[in-house]
């Protein structure tokens, strides 16, 4: 049937059944390295090379808009610390996901799964591959901004690829992943470098009166704390493996500790050389703000940087696209989801179903949308879900302090954390109402027509569950909850 799980299949009744029966399936094999490398690779991704323009177009001055890129670096420290406890009070994958269920129960974790899965990943995803889309054609059209078409026809064409890798072998698309981390270091340290070598030379006058023109709106830091934090997203990522730690207790903590103050630091570095070699009116009128860098102090050398920032994004949007499942897979593990996206190609062994239904939908969203509006939209959301897990984490505090817990953050951490993602929320709602935020919000409620029927009382329709067995056939998948050996 097409939203239906057998009880059996479900770890919801005891955290026995779901650590005797997932240590089949799963193996705890992702140490300290391997999480500090999951974290900082999908941080950096397309954001930093994307948004700093956005930050300060937002802020007006190169000052203010450093602090935001500080600030956002402390906040995702901060939601990161408070994860780590929910993930040691809950061990299990799937995020937000299972700890909205956990927490608050069926309605609102199936209201996070139908808003993640339709729309939360594939806006991601569409992002990063429209950054990966300006950086590609960007040497073609030196001098002037590339025009809309081609970028989202490259877009596109990255996310068909994409799909092809990830839907064939998984072995590939976890090789291009480690080869292009790499190739994100190296455009990142290049950056570094080339900014203190001209500000060893003296190249310091746009450091000069830098709070100067600093915009002081609600909405404007609201939208900027969006584009910044954008670059900071997969802070998270660590507690969507949580069943697949070694010593999770141990390891989430010390993997966020390490991990997010090194990208931050680095992200730091790099606005501060996009500022010493460009004025902030060259910064605003680049469509690509480390493309108009390397331009500037690489000379002729400067196809490096469009070469590097290029895989650094094709290498993120597999990475977003490789972890992309996983919701899905629990989500329809909890009868949350129609089961065939829980399905796995039986030759391939990979989760082909969730992946050409993510694909089809970031193809739409590229179709429909441009990179900071995507951004916005998608940040609207996240930090909803955010702070309601957040909310669920004070919850576990205050009325259960009695649970086991290895980790504790000061409950002063996720209280900053809510307030945050409370004016994230309302701040650009408050000062410059878009009606599409409107559309966002009765989307995400939309929900209850499917919720009723098909979650909660069980409605399966005759058509749905024909639907699901021809969609067997034609894509070759079978159910991933019988151990394949």
């Amino acid at each position: 049937s097409t939203m239906k799980r057998r009880t059996r299949d479900s770890p919801h009744s005891s955290t026995d059944l779901s650590e005797g029966k997932e240590k089949l399936r799963l193996k705890q094999e992702v140490g300290l390295i391997s999480g500090v490398s999951l974290i900082a690779g999908t941080m950096i991704g397309s954001g930093i090379f994307m948004s700093p323009e956005w930050v300060l177009h937002h802020m007006g001055s190169p000052a203010s808009s450093l602090l935001i890129w500080a600030a956002c670096g402390v906040l995702a420290m901060f939601g990161a610390l408070s994860y780590a406890e929910l993930g040691t009070i809950i061990k299990e994958s799937g995020g937000e996901y299972i700890y909205i269920l956990r927490i608050f129960g069926s309605f609102p974790a199936f209201l996070f799964a139908y808003t993640s899965v339709i729309l939360v990943r594939p806006a991601g995803l569409a992002a990063v591959c429209l950054s990966f889309a300006e950086y590609a054609v960007a040497p073609f059209y030196p001098g002037c901004s590339s025009p809309q078409v081609v970028v989202k026809c490259t877009a596109a064409a990255c996310i068909l690829i994409l799909t092809i890798i990830n839907c064939l072998n998984v072995r590939l698309a976890t090789s291009i992943m480690n080869i292009f981390t790499a190739a994100k270091l190296l455009a990142l340290l290049m950056i570094v470098v080339g900014g203190l070598v001209l500000l060893a030379k003296g190249q310091t006058q746009n450091f000069q009166n830098a709070f100067q023109n600093t915009t002081a709106g609600i909405g404007a830091v609201g939208v900027a704390f969006y584009q910044g934090l954008w670059s900071y997203d997969g802070w998270n990522n660590l507690n969507y493996v949580t069943e697949e730690l070694k010593k999770p207790e141990v390891t989430l903590p010390r993997a966020v500790m390490i991990a997010i103050p090194l990208v931050t630091c680095l992200y730091l570095l790099v606005n501060v050389s996009y500022l010493a070699a460009m004025t902030p009116t060259e910064l605003l009128s680049s469509g690509a703000v480390a493309v108009t860098w390397g331009d500037k102090v690489l000379g002729s050398w400067a196809w490096l940087i469009s070469l590097s920032v290029a895989l650094s994004t094709f290498g993120s949007s597999n990475g977003t696209f490789f972890s992309g499942g996983r919701v899905c897979y629990i989500a329809a593990r909890e009868g949350h989801m129609p089961d065939i996206l829980s399905m796995a190609h039986v030759r391939c062994l990979t989760p082909s179903p969730a992946l050409l239904f993510t694909s089809a939908m970031s193809l739409i969203m590229i179709a429909s949308g441009t990179f900071t509006s995507i951004v916005n939209f998608f940040s609207f959301i996240a930090w909803l879900f955010y702070g309601m897990t957040i909310s669920g984490l004070l919850y576990l505090k205050i009325k259960k302090p009695e649970l086991p817990r290895s980790y504790k953050v000061p409950i002063i951490i996720p209280i900053i954390v809510l307030m945050a993602a409370v004016y994230l929320v309302l701040a650009p709602v408050i000062d410059q109402p878009q009606i599409e935020i409107l559309y966002i919000v009765l989307f995400i409620f939309s929900g209850i027509i499917l919720y009723f029927p098909l979650v909660r009382f069980k409605w399966h329709p005759r058509f749905l569950q024909r639907l699901t067995l021809h969609l067997q056939l034609f894509l070759e998948v079978a159910p991933t909850a019988k151990d394949a050996n």
